[in-house]
């Protein structure tokens, strides 16, 4: 495994991240168990989560992932093995079974943050996370943004910086970050950090193959401001691996829940095969040379990700161990030139 350290922080962690968002809805709490443990032996000590896991949310499942992450820690005892992030939902209304005062106030802050601490089973989180904005922005697939002129949010990043330095000093929450985030978001936290807030040093993102979108406005901020990207979905769900080229597989992600098209337009699938042609052509796995371009990238402090299996989870850590030649990355860079961030 290789690690590195989260900006701005004494934090090492491994360059891979064990994502869960599946655990509690498509894999049991004994499989997520398995996950954890191999994640673990093989050199992962980083973790992520969010109040609102499983995915696709729901009012029955939600917060069975953190459950599940919880009864492991008090299992095991490894808490002190490993770096742990969770986030906290932003407004919408499909979130509404989650807390009725969805959003960022200090009520909401100090009530999401305390369900997610019990059901983990710890009294802090190496990582807090905004999941997405309370304001109108362009996340969750939207290419560009439009103006809302209905909209009612005001300038509150003040306020919810400040709300969780009072958590930073309580000791229940070490660092912040935000999640589903746009350029104007980012720079507006380290103008608040710059009056004396607490600072973000990381950003999770959508970010793959079919998803460079951060490449445009983000990155040269990631590296300038010293902000860490903490790609996800950085197979598409599953599609840069090829498995849905010719059939959809039984029991897969977007065979039990088709309503995640993301990364199935017309020409999201048509640049996969140009990535799969590369990766055949160079004889490579296309998800590990997905993940390894991603890994390769001095802008990315940590890639989640996630898997339903075993197999599929040892398979995407073996990742780490390829470094991708100067050819492929020009012959990757050709196909982002002619189709360009298919999947937003």
């Amino acid at each position: 495994m290789k690690y590195t350290t989260l900006p701005n922080t004494d934090i090492r962690v491994s360059k891979l991240c064990l994502g869960t968002m599946t655990w509690g809805q498509q894999n049991t709490e004994a499989e997520g168990h398995q996950q954890l443990d191999m994640a673990l032996e093989k050199g992962i000590n980083f973790i992520d989560t969010a109040e609102m896991y499983p995915v696709p949310a729901r009012k029955e499942t939600q917060g069975n992932t953190e459950k599940i992450i919880g009864t492991w820690l008090q299992k095991s005892g490894n808490r002190d093995k490993i770096i742990l992030a969770s986030k906290i939902a932003g407004p919408g209304r499909a979130m509404a079974h989650i807390r009725p005062n969805l959003g960022f106030s200090k009520a909401a802050i100090d009530e999401a943050l305390e369900l997610s601490l019990q059901r983990l089973n710890t009294d802090y989180l190496d990582l807090y996370q905004l999941h997405w904005p309370e304001r109108n922005s362009n996340y969750f697939g939207k290419r560009g943004y439009k103006v809302d002129e209905d909209e009612e949010w005001q300038d509150n990043f003040s306020e919810i910086l400040n709300y969780l330095d009072e958590v930073i000093k309580s000791g229940k929450v070490r660092h912040i970050g935000l999640s589903n985030e746009s350029p104007y978001g980012v720079m507006r936290c380290l103008e608040e950090a710059r009056k004396g807030s607490p600072r973000i040093i990381t950003v999770q993102n959508p970010y793959n193959l079919l998803n460079r979108k951060d490449e445009i406005g983000l990155t040269e901020i990631y590296h300038r401001e010293n902000i860490g990207l903490l790609p996800y979905s950085p197979l598409g769900m599953g599609t840069l691996t090829g498995k849905y080229l010719n059939k959809m597989p039984e029991n897969a992600r977007l065979t039990l829940f088709p309503q995640y098209s993301r990364y199935s337009n017309a020409q999201a699938l048509e640049a996969t095969k140009r990535y799969c042609s590369i990766a055949e052509k160079h004889s490579l796995k296309a998800g590990q040379m997905a993940l390894a371009f991603l890994e390769q990238q001095p802008f990315v402090s940590s890639t989640i990700i996630g898997a339903t299996s075993l197999e599929q989870l040892e398979e995407n850590i073996e990742s780490i161990k390829l470094e991708l030649s100067e050819e492929v990355l020009q012959e990757i860079d050709a196909v982002h030139e002619a189709i360009p961030n298919p999947a937003p």
